[in-house]
């Protein structure tokens, strides 16, 4: 079978050092907020060129510690996409606040920043692009709208590590960045595991405090806070991991490029775009199959044992949990549900594995529609 990701090769590759750190932590003892957190803290730091760098216990605490950070609450409105993960509207819910859901730009899967201004009321606090798949969002237009509207911007930047908007890391443009380490990420845990960025002093010293019960200092507690702290072990697996994410994430725009040249010449399929102020890290492969042949493809490609996955089978505005939030034209969103198709890729994978899925998809389209 062809999994989705395969993470053994990258573990292999610093298998001694991952251990040897492991092994260092049991013997020190210090499993919360140990060394390796703050070392780790700060080589995040520098390889973002920020200021702040911290530490959560997941993506999704990064993005609700930062909700708070920025002052949400009951009635507040959140602009963001609708083509995402639950958490990025999940977290903003957490205080009450509402997402305003703006569709996206189908060439990107990311915000169409251009809707973005239409979409801005009295209520509007803030404004969350997520740089899906590995691709960062048009973010120097979205700036000026959100500085023009003195509203806070969070990136969501959980599928992006790495991925850079004309030079600049995603991740660092906006008020603040929040990363996931969970194990599928391009810098991947061996658990769960998260990260705020800024260059802002007081997001940074609330977020600090936030993660702590609400505390600079041990049992004084100034506010109502969370418990949310990277582990020592995670951090540990994590800093011998960093210094290998550019080559790593340059074998993963390797192999897109080799998928990209298999799919050469084939009409049913749309390879991913890739806009000239993007570097692009692949978090997913992700086509879009026309026609309407998506579900069947996927089929045809279990049939032959290869995994295949759709991210999102629903936008987050059609979510039971929203049904009460006025509708919204969110058509490209809408369509793209019923194309898109995430294909498997990781940093080492083979020339040859890549050529048997992308016959498969190849030889399954062809069939579902001589069918």
């Amino acid at each position: 079978m062809i999994p989705l990701l395969d993470t053994q090769p990258e573990i292999q590759s610093i298998w001694d050092e991952l251990m040897s750190s492991i092994q260092d932590v049991l013997k020190k003892g210090s499993f919360i907020m140990g060394p390796n957190v703050k070392a780790f803290e700060q080589e995040a730091a520098s390889y973002f060129g920020v200021k702040h760098a911290i530490g959560v216990n997941s993506g999704t605490d990064a993005l609700v510690l930062a909700a708070k950070a920025f002052g949400l609450k009951e009635g507040d409105e959140v602009i963001t996409t609708p083509f995402t993960f639950f958490a990025t509207t999940e977290s903003v819910g957490q205080f009450g606040a509402v997402p305003v859901f703006v569709d996206i730009d189908p060439s990107t899967f990311n915000l169409d920043v251009s809707k973005v201004e239409a979409a801005i009321t009295s209520r509007t606090k803030a404004i969350i692009p997520v740089h899906l798949y590995g691709h960062p969002v048009d973010m120097d237009p979205l700036m000026d709208i959100a500085r023009k509207h003195n509203l806070k911007v969070l990136e969501d930047v959980a599928q992006a590590f790495g991925s850079e908007y004309k030079g600049k890391k995603a991740g660092t443009i906006g008020d603040a960045g929040a990363f996931s380490f969970f194990p599928s990420k391009n810098l991947g845990g061996f658990g769960d595991g998260g990260m705020l960025i800024t260059n802002d002093d007081e997001i940074a010293e609330t977020v600090k405090m936030l993660r702590v019960h609400g505390a600079r200092k041990k049992y004084f507690n100034e506010v109502i806070g969370y418990n949310s702290r990277l582990d020592e072990i995670q951090a540990a697996v994590l800093r011998c991991k960093l210094p290998h994410i550019d080559e790593w994430n340059e074998g993963r725009r390797r192999a897109a490029q080799r998928y990209n040249d298999l799919f050469a010449g084939e009409s049913m399929i749309e390879t991913p775009f890739v806009a000239d102020y993007a570097e692009h890290v692949y978090h997913q492969y992700t086509i879009k199959i026309k026609g309407g042949q998506r579900d069947a493809v996927e089929a045809g490609l279990k049939e032959k044992e290869i995994s295949s996955f759709v991210y999102y089978p629903v936008p987050v505005n059609a979510l039971p949990v929203y049904k009460n939030l006025p509708a919204r034209p969110l058509q490209n969103s809408d369509a793209c549900t019923g194309q898109v198709l995430s294909l498997p890729i990781w940093p080492k994978i083979t020339e040859e594995t890549q050529q048997t899925v992308a016959t498969a998809v190849i030889a399954s389209l062809k069939q579902t529609v001589a069918v």
